[in-house]
């Protein structure tokens, strides 16, 4: 064998080397870019199902929501802070699927309806602080993300669990 076959053998194998590698590689970013969402998604999930967020869900269902900033202002200490934590909440929640760093779907069987209602109950509120505040933009995650579920409802209603699986157990 002449060295001139020997050197396009072996850079052929070096080639062939490079795009293994290469597949290896964009293979193993996505397979680590999956498994950080789905960890995730999961830590997120765990976060609201703590006690503390639980006492918030019930304050948010039971409680009358202020209308108006100056309305909820005139509210306790304690209960002005309940509200604004939670709406942090659902913001945060509301980026994090919007950027794709969590999955809308376990967002949507887990919390969909609660968030869906929550907003319904924070819209007047959100809506007199966006027209006299500079920022127009307060709560558009928590609003784009109901948005996104209500889509989802439409789209394809969901069944009741205990009815549609009742048979297979």
């Amino acid at each position: 064998m002449s060295s001139e076959i020997i050197s396009v053998i072996a850079n052929i194998a070096l080639a062939l080397s490079f795009i293994v590698g290469l597949i290896f590689g964009i293979v193993q970013v996505r397979a680590a870019a999956r498994d950080r969402r789905e960890r995730l998604t999961l830590e997120t999930l765990r976060e609201f199902h703590t006690r503390e967020f639980v006492g918030l869900m019930h304050f948010i269902i039971y409680q009358d929501m202020p209308a108006t900033r100056e309305v909820m202002t005139a509210l306790p200490v304690s209960d002005q802070t309940t509200l604004i934590q939670f709406a942090q909440e659902m913001e945060s929640l509301g980026i994090l699927v919007a950027e794709g760093l969590i999955n809308i779907d376990l967002v949507d069987k887990t919390l969909g309806s609660f968030v869906t209602h929550a907003w319904e109950k924070y819209k007047p509120l959100f809506s007199d602080i966006r027209e006299k505040q500079p920022d127009p933009f307060l709560g558009e995650y928590f609003q784009w993300l109901v948005e996104r579920i209500e889509e989802r409802m439409q789209k394809s209603p969901r069944r009741p669990f205990y009815k549609t699986n009742v048979s297979a157990i």
